[in-house]
């Protein structure tokens, strides 16, 4: 990686590919592949930056343009190592289709750097992310040709990033941390019809002190089989996946004192009772599941919550942005 010196304000723009300074990638993410290899490698579209680049995005739009070069690299890499593994669709599943995201992550974020201070470019990410493979031992093919323009998500605002590769975060490792970057893929949604519900049916209004009370919870398209211990490492590291279109995970159920009515909560205090519900029951039809609280030791409210979660603890991903989550809570008043 390298960094460009604005040695004065005169050179605050720069022009690139017209004075000859270009800040392209020549070639970049060709794969050369001689008569004598057998394994393949990626053949990715130029990416080239023929507008001004503003001296303030300079570093941030060269850091891009070194990282689209390490994700052919990674790419090629993998390609090697997982050599003879998985079916034919192995490398276009698992090493072609990431790429393609992370490429069209890394040059819309170079598109947002210069629109900053300039007039947003449109570099044609879209057109400009997908590579093929150059055969085994064979020549490579014909450059892909620059697609029409896609719109970029999010109403062209263009995405921040979608993938740890430029975090400065420490990688996540499955355990229960914080200022981490989780690099494991969302994985699996199903369709609305498909996505999971919760509701609690029955609580009490009013409870005694360090007296034991129930909560009744009804879940519908949840398999509840799925919980990796979040104190041994499986938080935040298997992808959501489902079984029959519907998601296999499980619910949490916890409550809380509550200091005001008025203000959110702090979020970090540990809950004065916390259980996960993982029972390998549940389904398509709705079902009900009693929650034993032992007793809550503090006078005051108490707001009780039950919430979905996959096999790594995340509420589960719904089809539409306009539906419910899988959560619902209740208040109960402890004398």
């Amino acid at each position: 990686m390298y960094r460009s010196r604005i040695s004065s304000k005169s050179r605050r723009w720069q022009v690139v590919a017209v004075v000859g300074v270009a800040v392209t990638i020549a070639g970049i993410g060709l794969g050369v592949a001689s008569a004598a290899e057998s394994t393949p490698t990626v053949n990715c579209p130029d990416v080239k930056i023929n507008v001004a680049v503003p001296a303030q995005a300079q570093n941030e739009v060269n850091r891009n343009l070194e990282l689209l070069k390490t994700q052919i690299a990674e790419a090629n890499k993998r390609i090697a190592d997982t050599k003879g593994q998985g079916g034919a669709n192995f490398i276009q599943n698992a090493i072609l289709g990431p790429l393609k995201d992370k490429r069209f992550a890394t040059i819309s974020r170079i598109e947002t750097a210069i629109g900053r201070n300039a007039q947003k470019p449109n570099l044609n990410a879209g057109g400009l992310a997908a590579c093929t493979l150059n055969g085994g031992g064979g020549a490579a093919p014909a450059k892909p040709v620059a697609t029409a323009t896609t719109a970029v998500p999010g109403g062209n605002l263009g995405i921040l990033t979608n993938s740890c590769d430029t975090s400065k975060l420490t990688r996540h490792d499955g355990f229960q941390k914080g200022d981490r970057c989780v690099s494991t893929e969302f994985g699996e949604v199903g369709s609305a019809a498909n996505n999971p519900s919760l509701l609690i049916t029955s609580a009490p209004r009013q409870v005694n002190r360090n007296t034991a009370f129930t909560l009744q919870v009804s879940t519908r398209n949840l398999i509840r089989d799925r919980f990796l211990a979040a104190g041994q490492g499986g938080y935040y590291v298997e992808s959501s996946v489902l079984k029959n279109g519907l998601v296999r995970g499980h619910f949490h159920t916890a409550c809380r004192m509550l200091s005001s009515t008025t203000t959110a909560p702090a979020p970090d205090p540990v809950p004065a009772f916390f259980v996960a519900t993982e029972d390998s029951k549940g389904g398509r039809t709705p079902d009900t599941v009693t929650i034993q609280v032992p007793g809550l030791p503090q006078a005051g409210l108490a707001q009780c919550a039950s919430w979905a979660g996959d096999g790594s603890h995340r509420i589960p991903m719904m089809e539409r942005a306009n539906q419910t989550p899988a959560f619902d809570t209740v208040r109960i008043r402890v004398r």
